[in-house]
């Protein structure tokens, strides 16, 4: 349980960079996703790089996740993609 509350909590602050660096209006459901899936991202490519070792956080974790969610921000405005309203 506490593993998805630090996902929401990281994911929270990933996406608030990331959409104010973009100057980009988004609701807070929608800044937690954007945090997260940027985290998934991010943490893929470091894994790649630089295979976690015996700890339980990679070293750059928040920094990395706040790039991922810039990446995926910038992709969506890029193909013009639209949120759902709900």
């Amino acid at each position: 349980m506490l593993h998805l509350i630090w996902y929401v909590i990281v994911g929270f602050l990933a996406g608030c960079v990331a959409k104010a660096l973009l100057h980009t209006h988004l609701s807070i459901t929608w800044t937690i996703v954007l945090g997260i899936v940027g985290s998934i991202i991010g943490g893929a490519v470091t894994h790649l790089f630089s295979p976690p070792g015996g700890g339980r956080f990679h070293p750059a974790g928040l920094l990395v996740s706040i790039l991922g969610a810039i990446a995926v921000l910038y992709v969506w405005h890029k193909f013009r993609l639209q949120l759902p309203r709900g």
